[in-house]
């Protein structure tokens, strides 16, 4: 097996639990609970994934000490230091089982150099995920820098309202590297900078599995260190055609007809054609201890036609947390697995195009997750078509919700990655027909320029939420540009 690597764009953990921390579930979407086990395949055997490690510390020197001195300084002479270490200590533990992570908190705070200076031998000797450091005292903001500075580890900081000024916030504000805190106990806040140190951690030990070409090669992608295994199309081709279609796929097939709104063009047949594509991403998948799975699709879909448009098992795989790239596009499935780590969301990868007169972007894709909310919330409703480049077999026009706030990334890899960020709200769905392109579409507005056409990227992944400022710190801590 040929092993390379991307330069330019395209306790243990298995990947069963690795979806329970998407916020996904090995179950099917759309199917009654009677029929969930004999519908999903097998399970990958277990592929070690430790937990991402983060070592923690307090910093300030005892009470005691300076109620010798006469003099605290900020935070002042009220603050318990020692009781708040031991009030944020409990609830930090919470955090660490709620995310599944590995948390070594120091029991002692850090205060002379000497412990500053162990400290910081120990991260060099563990090299964790990331580090949380939380001062209690304006003198001991010194140390943290020292730290951050010759450790080199992504790190969340937490200094709470009333210890830290202006000249020591707005420099770490947006420093490479750094997530800064600055606000009243905010644990939840903590919670997220874990979040964010964690999404890192499962990307690097993360596999794409790429069906693409007719050569296998395994590649890594540089910064997230994601592996991306690539396998002949052919495979998809030959697990597509010895899938029956069972009791388990005529299931998903009569779901996909009943929670259709309308059923434009595309057969009972097509349908349980289209159901098939599931289960036979699902089987390569396990075989493979995949994470996400990409495909070449469109070369399929041609005469002679090797395989239907997959367009539905894409859906059903995003609605359970699994994200599925179209056309084996790196950047794209990349993203889709940052936003599924980080919000527990599908996205809707789409193609890049404008409405000119009402300045208004629009985008378009034959296939679109329906749970747009996440798996636990109900879907938003579809048609089912023909494909609209091929002509037939059946994919999901998705109806999104108007009005509905929604963020626009797309991870570039590289050496020196970098994320486009958008935000805004959906407009409407155009009909189909007068307007032509994909069956999926949407116009929504950008807020972050004033000519839609200033618009940057290709299959850009759309999902719900206005979660730009959150993407952009998990862009600062982890060293990608934000374009």
């Amino acid at each position: 097996m040929e092993h390379c690597h991307f330069s330019q764009g395209p306790a243990c953990c298995c990947r069963r639990e690795f979806l329970r921390l998407l916020g996904a579930s090995a179950t099917l979407p759309l199917l009654p609970g009677s029929l969930r086990a004999a519908a999903t395949p097998t399970e990958p055997a277990s592929r070690s994934k430790p937990p991402a490690k983060v070592l923690g510390a307090f910093l300030y020197p005892p009470s005691e000490t300076l109620r010798q001195a006469g003099y605290w300084s900020w935070p002042g002479s009220s603050f318990d230091a020692e009781g708040r270490q031991r009030q944020y200590a409990a609830k930090l533990r919470e955090l660490e089982r709620r995310l599944a992570i590995e948390l070594d908190l120091a029991e002692k705070p850090l205060d002379e150099a000497g412990s500053v200076e162990g400290f910081i031998e120990r991260v060099k000797a563990a090299q964790p995920a990331g580090l949380l450091l939380i001062p209690f005292k304006k003198s001991h903001w010194t140390p943290v820098v020292r730290i951050v500075e010759e450790t080199k580890v992504p790190t969340v900081i937490l200094a709470t309202l009333g210890i830290l000024l202006v000249d020591h916030i707005a420099p770490f504000h947006r420093k490479a590297g750094v997530y800064l805190i600055n606000s009243p106990d905010d644990l939840e806040a903590v919670a997220w900078g874990l979040k964010m140190v964690r999404t890192a951690h499962l990307m690097k030990s993360s596999r794409i599995i790429n069906i693409q070409g007719k050569a296998a090669q395994t590649a890594t992608v540089p910064h997230l260190g994601t592996e991306v295994r690539t396998l002949p199309h052919a495979r998809f081709v030959e697990e597509f055609a010895r899938t029956e279609a069972d009791a388990a796929v005529k299931a998903l097939a009569r779901a996909y007809r009943k929670n259709a709104r309308q059923i434009l063009g595309p057969t009972p047949d097509d349908i349980l054609q289209a159901a098939k594509t599931y289960f036979a991403f699902k089987r390569i998948l396990a075989a493979e201890q995949g994470d996400a799975v990409m495909m070449e699709c469109l070369s399929g879909l041609q005469i002679p036609h090797q395989h239907v448009p997959p367009c539905l098992g894409f859906m059903s795989l995003r609605d359970e947390g699994i994200p599925a790239g179209c056309q084996a596009e790196l950047s794209a499935t990349l993203t889709l697995m940052l936003v599924q780590q980080l919000f527990d969301l599908p996205g809707f990868q789409q193609n890049a195009s404008m409405n000119t007169e009402s300045n208004l972007y629009f985008g378009a894709h034959c296939t679109a997750p329906s749970r747009m909310r996440g798996r636990a919330a109900p879907p938003e409703p579809y048609l089912l078509m023909h494909h609209a480049e091929a002509g037939w077999g059946a994919v999901p026009r998705v109806l999104f919700s108007a009005g509905q706030e929604v963020t626009m990334a797309q991870y570039l890899p590289g050496e020196k990655p970098q994320m486009i960020v958008y935000t805004g709200k959906v407009v409407r769905c155009p009909p189909i027909p007068p307007t032509g392109g994909c069956r999926s579409n949407l116009e929504m507005t950008i807020n972050e320029v004033r000519d839609v056409c200033d618009v940057k990227g290709m299959h850009q992944i759309i999902f719900y939420g206005d979660h730009g400022r959150q993407l952009r710190a998990f862009c600062q801590l982890h060293g990608i540009e934000v374009v």
